[in-house]
């Protein structure tokens, strides 16, 4: 079966910028729009043009240099917010309006004091407005996670009719499960009229700490179109990871999806946002965190010093990462520590070993972690001991 592409839509302009403390320069923004394009993403989200002169002044700016992405700005169902965003992406070689509506019923009720009938009117009048200025019109339907499957299928009909070319189905305050999640994607795809058309988009917020894993389930069961952010970064609690979905969908051929993401490039850019953004990736964060290749159980390091895939279902190289790291604590074997005195000169015997092994252990219960200079430290202190010539 041939691979369908998964377009991968990356809002770290946008709705990754909405985290507190986070706000960016439109130089910085340039920057990161320039990494992404170069990244391979399909679509970059510079921003939400009618929120300020300096989010205007962003979109305009990162509309003329991207080369390659189509570019996008977010817009509410008002007609001003889609005529700014039209001016702001004037010189775009690919521009995308994005625009919708909450469809809940707790937000038709309690955010727009409206009725459901009213909103599908306003969301087909703002599609069909968006329209008249760009032919790639984006609809979201923001938290239909907690929408009603049937409701939503109407809705996103109304927008299909009007001319959406993407229908985007947020789960906006990531509370649904994978499974959930999966069927409201399947339910869409068999009861929106015009379907055939459009593409269906997954924008997953990670509060339950499931946002990969529903926008994962939503391109198996239908959706071509992830919306994440570098390092996962977002409101609240964040949103699906680029990097995550990628990998994912790299290390499982059987699900026949691919992408645009050259994955190389994935631990640069990481480290660039979290740079240029002030907020730092957690060790233990999947694919990009320093502690993703690294190892310090002996049983693991003696597994990977063997055979690399024994404990790493992916190469480091595929994501940018030089090496696994061996790691020398308390808890390391006699394997790693040969391992990691050979890689800085020592060939160690089995007697040397034993020797050397047993002063380790000793400095090694005594902090978290052995270093190179302490190595050559306990190797050089135990050099009358040793067959080796040091």
């Amino acid at each position: 079966m041939k691979n369908e592409q998964i377009e991968i839509f990356d809002t770290t302009l946008r709705d990754g910028e909405q985290v507190p403390g986070c706000k960016l320069n439109t130089e910085q923004k340039l920057k990161i729009a320039d990494a992404l394009d170069n990244l391979g993403v399909d679509v970059i989200e510079a921003g939400f043009p009618v929120s300020s002169p300096g989010d205007f002044k962003s979109v305009t700016e990162i509309s003329k240099l991207v080369k390659n992405a189509v570019v996008c700005g977010l817009t509410r169902a008002v007609k001003n917010d889609i005529e700014v965003a039209a001016e702001a992406l004037k010189y775009a070689r690919r521009p995308r309006i994005h625009t919708g509506i909450g469809t809940s019923e707790s937000h038709i009720k309690f955010k727009f004091n409206s009725t459901p009938e009213k909103i599908i009117e306003q969301a087909a009048e703002a599609v069909a407005y968006a329209k008249k200025f760009v032919y790639d019109v984006e609809f979201y339907a923001e938290d239909a996670g907690r929408t009603d499957n049937a409701y939503l299928a109407k809705v996103c009909s109304a927008a299909v009719k009007a001319g959406a070319t993407v229908l985007n189905i947020p789960d906006t305050t990531g509370y649904c499960l994978p499974d959930e999640y999966g069927a409201k994607i399947k339910y869409l795809k068999e009861h929106v009229v015009g379907i055939d058309r459009v593409r269906l988009s997954c924008h997953c917020h990670n509060d339950l700490g499931l946002a990969t894993a529903n926008a994962i389930a939503g391109a198996i069961n239908g959706a071509r179109q992830i919306e994440c952010t570098i390092n996962g970064i977002g409101e609240r609690a964040g949103n699906t990871a680029l990097e995550e979905v990628v990998m994912i969908l790299r290390q499982h051929p059987a699900l026949n999806l691919t992408t645009n993401i050259k994955t190389k490039n994935l631990l640069g850019i990481s480290k660039m946002i979290a740079n240029e953004m002030g907020m730092f990736v957690q060790a233990n964060k999947a694919i990009v965190g320093d502690n993703a290749f690294a190892h310090s159980s002996g049983i693991h390091q003696d597994g990977v010093i063997k055979n690399r895939e024994t404990y790493e279902i992916i190469n480091p190289a595929d994501v940018g990462v030089t090496e696994s790291s061996i790691v020398l604590t308390a808890r390391s074997g006699r394997s790693a520590l040969a391992y990691r005195a050979k890689k800085i000169g020592y060939e160690l015997t089995k007697a040397d070993l034993d020797i050397v092994y047993l002063e380790f252990l000793k400095f090694a219960d005594s902090c978290k972690e052995v270093v190179e200079n302490d190595l050559h430290r306990i190797i050089e202190g135990s050099k009358s001991r040793l067959e080796i010539n040091i």
